[in-house]
């Protein structure tokens, strides 16, 4: 019976049971700062600390492509519904050509990139190689063996090289995050599932190791260990790096990076490591990167995966590849990087993300060095831009005290919701999350202007106590990744202040207010145990088919994948009783696909065994259904309106 087996089961069971505060075996401890807030790398001083750099800007067509492919190309990722992109940058020969943030989602701020950081971890490595402080044939177990792990005879084969190809077969898995602080003691003691050097699995906790043997030769953080190699060079500022609870820079996930610096880090692959005339990674260890030296499974990719990082269709591309849709994608033959954010349904390359990128970029595409100029072109993309990101028609967003919501004539309403589809789903989603209803249809406007002049300021005051008490408004999805759960929702309330309606959340002991945004999301700024992450609500009113009132929200957190859904249902003469119903997005699908490797047991795991005292497989299903999309009830505590 392994112990990270019987730790999975635990925070399954308790989750499902509704249990809240920390129901993992690891130590929470808050380190997330607010984006705005953080000067992380060093500050600057007289001769000391660097500034931040930004990539130079030019008009597309002067490097070679055309604003109008570049339009095409942004509208027909906003399309693609199952990709909820967030950001996209596209560089070539070192210049940014185009930059877009998807509303709500903003250009320039960091983004969780998952995955897609691993390849950074790999640059640590061959710059230790050039040091001579490592070498690919270097066993893992002898970095530690201080830590006395029980199965170094099945160990001793285990190389650097191995944990770079995703090759070692070391049974310790990501789940492994969730069972204990010291996660290096848990990797050398868990025993191989295969045979080092033959056979792909992909591991984040490999990454991790790689991380842990930065940490043990030098003394630093692999974050610090980066600092005057990397970061600084490069003039990247701002930034953030989880750690595990020993200290150890997570390595495999747990980075917030800017899209503009995350351009930096492909492009300096494409230049053979170097930068500015200085040689940051070794050129042959980029050559060495970027080629194939493992095959991993179809469904994630075609090409094969190198050292932390995978290859590409277009000859001699590779891919810096996160979940759910964070990637560095770099063309070497066209000096060309495309950078995405997003919160797709997604895992691996082999999505239809990249389906987008490899159309217009891959497919018979060989721009020239330069265009004729286009200017229609590139007022086109430029309004595009303005467009998506919800700058147009006197849409400038909603922040924390800014303008309140205001009731549009008919006249008004109908020309916005016309712009908003002129850009595919993007458009059409905003005109959902606002007062613009199916149609422009009269009585359907005026419904929705009752409801929202009408019945909204009815709930001022109010305060409804929760019955169930485990919901939290952090998805669920983002409470694994960071080992920050919930203590559970104990009351809804609804205030009006400055003519903005805000939700107010008693999750535990925090208070947790939002600003609500009609037509465009309220962004505002929140903390959840001490980690502060920034967010965009936005909402629409509703009856359902037994003339309930309903509030649907989506609660957008900016610098992640992750949306929380949250329709609210009003019922009773005079609205005592809430319904509140949760979702998340991206979620189930990703949940349950992660659960489906612990019910793959072959029947003999301490999960499935435990599963048919409880009542078989598809129980467990419903009941894992029902922990994603919670259904909670409340009754009215107080009316102070």
């Amino acid at each position: 019976m392994a112990k990270t087996d019987i730790a999975v089961a635990e925070l399954i069971w308790n989750l499902i049971a509704g249990k809240t505060g920390n129901v993992s075996r690891t130590d929470f401890f808050p380190q997330k700062p607010a984006f705005d807030d953080y000067v992380p790398v060093q500050e600057a001083k007289e001769g000391q600390g660097h500034g931040e750099i930004s990539l130079p800007r030019a008009v597309p067509e002067n490097q070679g492509i055309s604003s109008v492919r570049l339009t095409h190309f942004l509208k027909e990722l906003a399309e693609k519904e199952n990709t909820d992109i967030h950001q996209v940058l596209v560089a070539r020969n070192g210049h940014v050509i185009c930059e877009c943030g998807f509303a709500p989602y903003q250009r320039g701020i960091w983004h969780a990139s998952y995955s897609m950081c691993k390849s950074i971890v790999g640059m640590a490595v061959g710059m230790l190689v050039a040091e001579g402080r490592l070498a690919l044939t270097d066993r893992v177990i002898d970095f530690f063996r201080k830590k006395n792990p029980l199965n170094l005879l099945r160990m001793r084969e285990v190389t650097v090289e191995h944990l770079l190809t995703m090759t070692s077969g070391v049974a310790f898995r990501e789940t492994g995050i969730i069972a204990g602080n010291d996660w290096v003691h848990g990797f050398l003691e868990a025993g191989l599932s295969g045979t080092p050097g033959k056979d792909f699995e992909y591991n984040s906790m490999n990454t991790y190791m790689l991380s842990a043997i930065v940490t043990e030769l030098t003394g630093e953080t692999l974050t610090e260990y980066l600092r005057p190699r990397l970061w600084e060079p490069l003039g990247i500022a701002r930034i953030f790096w989880e750690t595990c609870p020993m200290g150890i820079t997570k390595g495999g996930w747990g980075l917030f990076l800017r899209p503009e610096d995350a351009a930096k880090l492909g492009m300096l692959y494409l230049q053979k490591g170097s930068w500015n005339g200085r040689q940051l990674v070794p050129a042959e260890w980029v050559e060495a990167s970027c080629r194939p030296s493992a095959q991993a499974p179809e469904v994630m990719s075609t090409h094969g995966y190198g050292y932390q990082l995978w290859m590409g269709s277009r000859e001699g591309s590779f891919n810096f590849n996160g979940m759910l849709g964070q990637n560095v994608v770099a063309y070497p033959d066209i000096n060309l990087v495309v950078v995405t954010n997003a919160g797709s349904h997604d895992l691996f390359q082999n999505c239809e993300l990249m389906g987008v990128i490899k159309k217009y970029f891959e497919t018979d595409f060989n721009p020239p060095e330069t265009l004729p100029a286009d200017p229609a072109g590139f007022s086109l993309l430029c309004r595009t831009v303005e467009e998506l990101e919800g700058k147009r028609n006197g849409f400038a967003g909603i922040r924390e005290g800014g303008w309140s919501f205001g009731l549009r004539t008919g006249r008004e309403g109908r020309k916005n919701g016309r712009t908003r589809r002129t850009c595919g789903r993007r458009m059409r989603r905003e005109a959902e999350t606002g007062f613009h209803v199916d149609g422009p249809s009269a009585a359907a406007l005026h419904q929705e202007c009752w409801m929202r002049e009408g019945f909204l300021p009815l709930l001022d005051g109010r305060v409804y106590e929760m019955e169930q008490k485990h919901v939290g408004l952090m998805p669920l999805l983002m409470q694994v990744l960071h080992n920050n759960y919930t203590d559970g929702i104990r009351s809804v309330g609804f205030e009006m202040r400055g003519g903005v309606l805000h939700l107010k959340f008693l999750e535990g002991e925090e208070e947790k207010v939002l600003p609500v945004g009609f037509g465009q999301a309220a962004e505002t700024e929140v903390s959840f145990g001490g980690e502060l992450y920034r967010l965009g609500v936005s909402a629409q009113c509703r009856r359902d088919e037994n003339g309930r009132s309903v509030l649907k929200l989506d609660i957008a957190f900016l610098e992640e994948a992750c949306r929380r859904k949250l329709n609210l249902y009003f019922d009773g003469r005079n609205a005592e009783r809430l319904e509140a119903v949760w979702d998340e997005t991206p979620g189930r699908d990703v949940i349950l696909e992660g659960l489906d490797t612990f019910l793959d047991t072959g029947g003999k795991g301490f999960l499935m065994n435990a599963l048919r005292e409880r009542g078989g497989v598809e129980v467990f299903q419903v009941l894992v259904e029902r922990t994603i999309r919670p259904l909670c009830r409340g009754k009215l505590l107080s009316d102070e309106g």
